[in-house]
């Protein structure tokens, strides 16, 4: 099972995160369901790797904190994303869940941990109607509240990918 932990933007993120979508061209938005900031992407798992990460998740202790979203960026070619201020915060808990992946037997990507949420996918990254749309958008910045983390499965359709979360966790 394709699968990764995120923590989901809180209401209000959610209407920054939607605000700054309109009008962008020539893309496919992520829909609210399914904006996130992604902590570890864990791939193609077997369910048994995943039920013993879940154990390792249950005991992850942090208190609830804040994560600053500021400025637009795009990965790649084709990734349109909010850049989110990497704290001590959000740090240790990316650092905790990696650890907790680990010792559930989940080896996970050796990549810079680059904390976003994915605005959308651009059709056309060189539409010349892309960079005076992110010169607008240039002072964006939002705050997210952040309670919980959770355990997603992510199963990709023609349409875009769709997201399930499979088990929560609170802070605090």
């Amino acid at each position: 099972m394709r699968a990764f932990v995120a923590i989901d933007p809180d209401e209000d993120a959610c209407d920054a995160l939607e605000a700054v979508q309109t009008g962008l061209p020539s893309a496919r938005r992520t829909p609210r369901d399914n904006l996130h900031l992604t902590l570890l992407f864990l791939g193609d798992q077997p369910q048994h790797l995943l039920h013993a990460l879940d154990d390792d998740l249950t005991a992850i202790r942090a208190q609830p904190f804040t994560i600053v979203l500021q400025g637009l960026g795009v990965m790649g070619d084709h990734a349109l994303h909010a850049q989110a201020v990497l704290s001590p915060q959000l740090d240790a808990l990316h650092t905790a869940v990696a650890r907790a992946a680990r010792a559930a037997g989940i080896v996970p990507e050796r990549r810079r941990f680059r904390p976003h949420v994915t605005l959308a996918r651009l059709r056309d990254p060189d539409d010349p109607r892309l960079a005076p749309w992110l010169t607008r958008q240039a002072g964006f910045a939002a705050r997210m509240r952040v309670t919980g983390f959770s355990l997603f499965r992510s199963d990709l359709r023609p349409d875009g990918a769709r997201h399930t979360e499979l088990a929560h966790y609170p802070l605090g």
